[in-house]
């Protein structure tokens, strides 16, 4: 099944949604009585009710589907493969054919199931995935650097920030939680019961999440790294109430003073391996009783603190992209990618120049719900301190003890080596486009996340000379359980476009004209996509009910057509964030870049990365022809009168 690997090749990176979601304003919902933190199996009633009330996920019309798909193909494959796909879909979905019965398949499905995909998604997408969540699938936030440059400030922000978590994680616990919404509709709210005291967990042939919150006894703790090594840390009371940033700042201190000395083993610096690697490493390591103890420890808590040491000092222009990296990997066996533990879902990482942001785990959640608790959280480290009243004494941080055999000491070599050829061979460019933001193309009537995604199109077809399949990530939260779906960026609209903005015969007018149908037609597929109509998910659900079915395989999904619309040579993302930061992720094949942007008022933060294995990709080339076409694209605008388009 080697293109399988293709249908899912967004390394489970595949489901950054990107679209800028309404909040209702807390005021705005009934508040309810005091409910006691979620400790059931089942999350209780308000949270149910708003989930039962969210329509299915569709299966879309098969002929839809399928006119859909060739319509995806003709700006990025040859006539020749393009006529002989046109004949295999003719075949495929004829009334009695094999499409037909796996599409009446895939419907009986929907009809069984709360969603069709979800499940089959977070197994294909993630867990059966192999290669190493480090950059291939965990995304890294920056957040804006804080101002300390000491031990004393990181350990400051970082009890401020873990006390802001504890703010959020209370109303998740209560179902306080502001409903988003999207367009008027409310969306799915389950991704943030994932979020907190979650972990992946290796295995041989797939991995699994495991999900603490809603157990008998709910943890109450959690984990913090330095130096390499790890601190259970109670961050409740016994009464039940959150510990306060002062106290927090007390163990934080403890545990720094304990971990003084860096001769540990990078424990954590297994998880960055294969998962077949990291597996069989993991049933090495928790056959002693201690070690599988403390990394029971780590998968149970809430969520994870890393207390970094400086990144290595870099220009201004490089500052960024060098945080990005960190945030992304740690920079390699000799910085800080020992300082974590990358299966776990949330780990907050803490320098101690300034520089923070998070990486995170990608199977049990999209951006969207990371970046909302992040804008909570930064907000909340912004509120000024109250006056404490005398604390009483707090026990000490439990430290997390690890017994290193000869063989464990031989996986954590072997780790190191893999993860510093793959953070050698990891190329992060952060910027900032200060020319303008969200605002110029707002003023414009034009979508900001369609015109940048028409401008990504247009330096990728000045680099390369043709345009290439290009993946941005859909939310399917108006719909129970609801991931994500593919907006395929590149139409033939937008080829166009392209194509015309390289032709110095044609008048400014007609460029105009045709980047505002680009722009609408990236505009119609969003919206085509978020209401669970688009092509790719439906394909790949047909394809995975031919094997459920044991049927042999159809060949429209052997076809080159099908390899070259799931090679992302451009995997991309908006995930916009009240807060003036950017995610990162690497991307999906080995000849390919992963960017994303988060647009502001009047700039937009962008990530661009890219393999220098790969001697065609470079992300400092990527970014400098994307600024040049952005700032293009606003001169044409602003050389023509507005269509009425």
């Amino acid at each position: 099944m080697a293109d399988f690997a293709l249908v899912l090749n967004k390394r489970a990176g595949e489901a950054r949604s990107r679209l800028r979601v309404k909040v209702k304003p807390a005021s705005a919902i009934k508040p309810l009585s005091l409910v006691k933190p979620v400790s059931a199996a089942k999350i209780p009633g308000r949270y149910l009710a708003h989930q039962e009330g969210l329509p299915c996920l569709p299966v879309p019309p098969l002929q839809q589907t399928l006119e859909r798909y060739l319509q995806a193909l003709q700006p990025i494959v040859s006539d020749e493969e393009w006529t002989h796909t046109r004949d295999l879909v003719a075949d495929f979905g004829k009334p009695g054919s094999v499409g037909d019965r796996l599409q009446k398949g895939l419907e009986r499905r929907a009809k069984k199931t709360e969603n069709w995909l979800s499940e089959w998604w977070l197994q294909t997408a993630y867990l059966e995935y192999r290669m190493p969540v480090v950059v291939h699938s965990n995304p890294g936030v920056v957040l804006p650097k804080q101002d300390f440059h000491d031990r004393q400030g990181q350990l400051r922000f970082a009890a401020k920030l873990i006390e802001g978590v504890l703010d959020f994680k209370t109303m998740v616990d209560n179902e306080t939680l502001p409903v988003e919404y999207l367009g008027g509709k409310p969306l799915c709210m389950n991704q943030y019961y994932q979020i907190l005291s979650s972990c992946r967990i290796p295995g041989a042939k797939h991995d699994s999440v495991v999900n603490y919150a809603r157990t008998k006894k709910p943890p109450t703790h959690i984990t913090v790294v330095h130096n390499f090594q790890f601190f259970e840390l109670d961050v409740y009371n016994s009464d039940g109430s959150p510990l306060t940033s002062d106290q927090i700042f007390m163990q934080l201190e403890k545990i720094w003073n304990t971990s003084l000395q860096t001769n540990k083993e990078p424990i954590g610096i297994l998880t960055s391996n294969h998962r077949n690697s990291w597996a069989k490493a993991y049933n090495t390591l928790i056959k002693d009783k201690t070690n599988k103890e403390s990394v029971k420890r780590i998968q149970k808590s809430i969520f994870t603190v890393c207390l970094d040491a400086p990144i290595p000092r870099v220009s201004d222009d490089l500052y960024m992209s060098r945080v990005g990296a960190q945030m992304l990997h740690g920079g390699g066996s000799r910085w800080n990618s020992g300082n974590r533990w990358f299966d776990k879902t949330l780990q907050f990482i803490i320098a101690e120049d300034g520089s923070c942001g998070l990486n995170y785990e990608h199977a049990p959640a999209e951006g969207p719900p990371i970046v909302a608790l992040l804008d909570h959280i930064v907000e909340y480290t912004k509120k000024p301190e109250f006056v404490r009243s005398p604390m009483v004494p707090l026990p000490m941080p439990t430290k997390l003890r690890f017994n290193i055999t000869p063989e464990i000491k031989n996986d954590i070599e072997k780790a190191k080596q893999n993860l510093n050829i793959m953070v050698q061979d990891t190329d992060v460019r952060i910027f900032i486009f200060p020319h303008f933001g969200k605002n110029f193309p707002k003023a414009e009537k034009l979508s900001p996340d369609a015109f940048i995604q028409v401008a990504l199109q247009l330096a990728y077809y000045r680099m390369y000379g043709i345009l290439c399949a290009t993946y941005e990530s859909a939310s399917l939260r108006m719909f129970r359980l609801g991931r994500t779906d593919t907006i395929r960026s590149t139409t033939m609209d937008a080829f166009n476009f392209v194509q015309s903005m390289e032709d110095p015969g044609r008048p400014n007018l007609e460029k105009a004209e045709l980047l505002r149908k680009a722009v609408q037609a990236h505009r119609a597929y969003t919206d085509m996509a978020i209401r669970g109509q688009a092509i790719d998910r439906h394909l790949l659900g047909l394809k995975l009910q031919a094997i459920e079915d044991l049927v042999s395989m159809p060949e429209i999904f052997m076809d080159t057509s099908l390899a070259v619309a799931l090679h992302f040579n451009l995997s991309t993302s908006q995930v916009p964030a009240k807060t003036d930061c950017v995610m990162c992720f690497g991307p999906v094949v080995p000849d390919g870049y992963g960017v994303c942007y988060n647009p502001m008022e009047d700039h937009i933060n962008f990530s661009v990365s890219a393999f220098n294995s790969c001697a065609e990709t470079n992300a400092a080339r990527m970014a400098h022809y994307l600024e040049v076409a952005l700032l293009d694209i606003q001169r044409l605008l602003q050389a023509t009168p507005k269509s009425k388009l």
